[in-house]
């Protein structure tokens, strides 16, 4: 990975340009970690859509940072009929940025249309014989089946996030994204404000009622303490830093591996690992040669270094990384080292040309794509790209911003047509806890997440794990999914990370988890 110097590191904050500050209001100034390119989080799995969709759109329940799911919109629900009847009652009083009620059937939307894009959703809807809205605060499930998991599934923290929007907005096609943000949650978005690639703002909903209880995760009171809170769009890590150190912006999402050193050196900074692991990830474009073949797909097993995606993406202090991972989170109960020899042990370009010669690998290209605005991702899909060189594939990176990466990694066309053979990404940790909510390994083809892998025996296992009602039946499946996946492929682990995140001493109370814009304030 090409990082700055040391010299241009400490000369960035003379070269970084002025921000813009609203005046005679609290500001929260906040650099995500990429530009947002989709502002519908239900059309995309980008981390940076769905931190707007957070702080834009309220959720019928919350998780907590135990991931315990607790009641949010909902005040609670009742189960009935041996948990084939689920009546959810609303809290009063909620509105949207509109100033219209919130209602059940506006609920009911929403749920049909995140279902219809979100693995877990597509779970409930399946499960699913009615759903409605009996009046303005109702909402009732009958079931086929109980579906225990029914809360986890409306308060998911992972994407697609279960946004609750109006109907009228929740009717639209699921898979054209909306520009309308009238939401449910404590910020108003000020579209007319929006500079692509430059800035976004946002403004407090002074008609938001927030629950009561402690906040915690996406759970519990969202307390806003900012007037206004201004997203700036800042890709090079060292204009970041700068811009932090200057004072110019208050919160880095993603303070990168090489500007770690000199911001702790800044007392009037805070730099810190947040305690909450996430999963990068390989993913294969199944469709499309050369790895619609999972001979090849296995075949690239030996050139693929977690060690080096770690160090590349993430830097030397191990503190905040792991390598030697699985398909579900390290140290959590589905976790198991059963079928990971191939990812382990020196890495050996020699044996991968012999399996891709034998797997029929004839020097079709492969297309990666790489963000060069997004400097984890970008190091990341440098790793991979030279690991597949060496063994003797025809690597083309395709380089471009990430918004551009989100939309070209949803062609299913040819490499020579737009199309795409791998790109990398992350996935949240609370997504990889279990097969129900792991969008990298759900493998239901077209229905399945960018790369649409196709395996019914991964399906089966999965709708197996959800039937199951003992932890160690669950275990068992657990571990002949992974199994599966090893062979399979839906997508290669490349690590677990925590993100290191940095701000000025003045903000207070970040919170654990992904970024959301609630419980922070300024000293």
């Amino acid at each position: 990975m090409l990082r700055p110097t040391r010299r241009a590191l400490l000369a960035a904050p003379l070269a970084a340009p002025a921000l813009a500050a609203a005046q005679g209001q609290r500001v929260l100034r906040f650099v995500p970690q990429a530009d947002l390119a989709i502002l519908d989080p239900i059309v995309t799995t980008a981390t940076v859509t769905m931190l707007h969709g957070y702080a834009v759109f309220d959720t019928l329940y919350g998780t907590d940072a135990g991931y315990g799911v607790q009641p949010q919109m909902v005040e609670g629900h009742r189960i009935e009929e041996e948990g084939r009847r689920w009546t959810l009652t609303l809290r009063e009083g909620l509105l949207f940025h509109d100033g219209e009620p919130v209602r059940g059937r506006d609920c009911v939307a929403s749920i049909r249309r995140w279902a219809a894009r979100d693995v877990f959703g597509t779970e409930l809807l399946a499960a699913t014989d009615e759903l409605s809205a009996p009046d303005d605060r109702t909402i009732l499930f009958r079931l086929k089946h109980p579906f225990p998991l029914l809360p986890r599934a409306l308060g998911k923290v992972t994407t697609s996030m279960p946004a609750i929007m109006p109907e009228r907005l929740a009717l639209a096609d699921p898979a054209r994204g909306l520009t309308e943000m009238i939401g449910s949650g404590p910020w108003r978005f000020l579209a007319e404000e929006r500079l692509a690639g430059a800035r976004l703002a946002y403004a407090r909903f002074e008609g938001y009622r927030p629950r009561e209880g402690q906040p915690s995760r996406t759970a519990g009171p969202k307390q806003v303490h900012f007037d206004r809170m201004e997203w700036h769009i800042l890709p090079d890590p060292a204009t970041a830093g700068a811009a932090l150190q200057r004072g110019e912006v208050d919160w880095l999402e993603y303070a990168g591996a090489d500007l770690v050193p000199l911001l702790r050196r800044n007392r009037e900074l805070t730099v810190t690992a947040v305690d909450d692991r996430n999963a990068s990830v390989l993913r294969f474009n199944h469709l499309q040669p050369p790895f619609d073949n999972p001979a090849i797909r296995r075949a690239v097993l030996p050139v693929i270094s977690q060690t080096d995606c770690m160090l590349a993406a993430y830097g030397e202090d191990r503190a905040t990384w792991r390598d030697d991972i699985g398909t579900f989170l390290t140290g959590t109960p589905m976790a198991s080292e059963v079928g990971l020899a191939p990812l382990r042990g020196p890495r050996d370009p020699t044996a991968a040309r012999r399996a891709l010669d034998a797997a029929g690998y004839r020097g079709e290209p492969v297309a990666v794509l790489q963000p060069n605005d997004f400097a984890q991702l970008k190091a990341l899909a440098e790793v991979v790209a030279d690991g597949l060189r060496q063994a003797g594939m025809a690597v083309q990176l395709v380089a471009a911003d990430w918004g551009s990466i989100v939309q070209r990694r949803a062609s299913k066309a040819p490499v020579a047509q737009g199309g795409w053979s791998v790109f990398v990404s992350g996935v949240a940790g609370a997504g990889v806890l279990d097969p129900v909510s792991h969008l990298a390994l759900r493998s239901n083809g077209a229905g399945a997440w960018f790369g649409w892998p196709d395996s019914p025996r991964i399906e089966q296992l999965r709708r197996d794990w959800m039937a199951a009602t003992e932890l160690a039946a669950q275990q068992a499946i657990a571990r002949e999914i992974q199994l599966q996946a090893m062979q399979d492929l839906p997508y290669v682990p490349l690590g677990e990370y925590s993100r290191v995140t940095a701000h000025r001493r003045t903000i207070l109370d970040i919170p654990t988890g992904h970024c959301v814009f609630w419980g922070v304030r300024r000293a």
